[in-house]
């Protein structure tokens, strides 16, 4: 199957002296027979300059131009492009970007300096053929991921390569050959070299993996493999501690990581940090106490810590913390209804997101795709309060600060209102005004 190329790309193809290619995931996405790539590469044996000129005979826009590396960014009005001139590209051990290029004429070459064989394939716009420099479409009927150059070369240049083998073969199901998870093993400490904000990029791409073509629990399989080469030991050596740390055989069917691991794969798509950290902090509780008890809390700690390492939103970052200390919560299914409730409405912004962990973490433990028992019970108390009009919020309170304008000073009033509030909770029908007052009287008699 040949890429759809848009009018856009015919007129820039005829414009320019030389042969336009298209390079990459939408060329290898055609012949896989995938959904059409968003990102649309471009390649040529030209300069910057001669593109731009070209562009503009085309009807398109110059968006950035980066003479140095030969790099055009442009646009159609409909979709963006990154245009590069042929080249080979020379790094600096394992950092991302090359500290030097050296133009080419040759296509082979530009091949090489790629990743990937399945992304060095090349599709020559004006003349509607394939070029296969390097036999990236066998690799892509093969279904296999196979390194450009020897592998231990490839993934030593750009410690990044070592993410995008896990991501990339997550999303598509390509199977990484003997050869190319071997040079990711021996280049595992190469990922050192890549800025942290890069990394939870890719890693949030790999967390996602499943959504990009459609195939279930991807992300399991990304991690795997990250799991497989040790990057993982290098990016999350947290999580990595927990490989091989038995777990109670009537709980868990898994060593800790593989359970942590298995959590992501089941998780839905709004939890998958959080359920891949959840359990962050048992290898440390276990090495210090000798058990797992308090992992809870120690997993917020670390995973805060974690979190700042990576970059991570700080608003994402501190969910997921959030969510690593609420996992635990009324696991045996032994919490009286009015901790429960309690809970709940001190936790209502995030209660979907913890009933997602809470499921994530259930099935992993010995892949049981059931409700969790807890949720069932949990469920029923919800639907309770919100029948009796529980207030889950300061909002929905039917007193606010400037009711109390006339008994307390503002300083105080929040304190009242916090404490009116959970007592509703208990009660959904004492969410009304006068009693809330007269409850606010009496409390304001005890401040005074």
């Amino acid at each position: 199957m040949k890429p759809n190329v848009p009018e856009k790309l015919y007129l820039l193809a005829k414009a320019l002296p030389c042969p336009l290619y298209i390079v990459g995931g939408a060329v290898r996405d055609a012949l896989a027979e995938l959904p059409a790539a968003e990102d649309w590469d471009l390649a040529a044996p030209t300069d910057a300059d001669e593109v731009c000129a070209a562009a503009a005979r085309a009807g398109m826009t110059v968006n950035a131009v980066y003479r140095n590396t030969g790099t055009v960014n442009l646009s159609d009005g409909k979709r963006k492009y990154e245009f590069t001139s042929f080249r080979t590209d020379f790094y600096r051990g394992g950092e991302h970007a090359p500290m030097r290029v050296r133009f080419t004429d040759d296509i082979e070459e530009d091949a090489k300096r790629r990743d990937f064989r399945c992304n060095a394939v090349y599709f020559d716009v004006a003349a509607e053929q394939f070029c296969d420099p390097l036999g990236g479409t066998e690799d892509i009927r093969a279904r296999i991921m196979r390194t450009t150059r020897e592998a231990g070369e490839v993934f030593s240049e750009d410690g990044l390569r070592l993410m995008r083998l896990a991501r990339l073969s997550a999303q598509l199901g390509f199977a990484p050959d003997e050869n190319c998870l071997a040079g990711a093993v021996e280049n595992a400490e190469k990922i050192r070299k890549i800025a942290a904000e890069r990394i939870f990029a890719e890693l949030t791409l790999l967390l996602h993996a499943d959504e990009k073509y459609g195939r279930p629990r991807a992300q399991y399989e990304g991690l795997k493999i990250l799991d497989e080469t040790r990057v993982l030991d290098e990016i999350l050596p947290e999580l990595a501690a927990g490989r091989g740390m038995r777990q109670r055989s009537d709980f868990h069917a898994h060593d800790v990581l593989e359970h942590s691991l298995r959590a992501c794969g089941y998780a839905d798509k709004k939890v998958r940090l959080s359920a891949l950290l959840h359990d962050i902090g048992k290898p440390y509780c276990m090495r210090t106490n000798g058990k797992y008890h308090g992992h809870d809390a120690e997993g917020m700690r670390i995973g805060r810590t974690v979190l700042e390492r990576l970059k991570a939103p700080k608003k994402q970052a501190e969910t997921v913390v959030r969510l690593i200390g609420t996992h635990m919560y009324d696991l045996d299914g032994r919490a009286r209804e009015s901790k429960i409730r309690a809970f709940i409405q001190k936790n209502h912004d995030i209660y979907p997101l913890i009933l997602l962990v809470k499921q994530a973490d259930y099935s992993a433990c010995k892949d049981d795709l059931s409700v969790c028992p807890t949720l069932l019970k949990w469920a029923d108390i919800y639907r309770k309060m919100q029948s009796e009009g529980v207030p889950f919020s300061l909002k929905e309170l039917k007193i606010g600060g400037n009711d109390l304008a006339d008994i307390l000073p503002p300083q105080k009033r929040g304190k009242v209102l916090a404490a009116l509030l959970a007592e509703c909770a208990y009660d959904g029908r004492k969410n009304d005004k006068n009693y809330l007052m007269a409850q606010a009287a009496r409390l304001a008699a005890k401040e005074e």
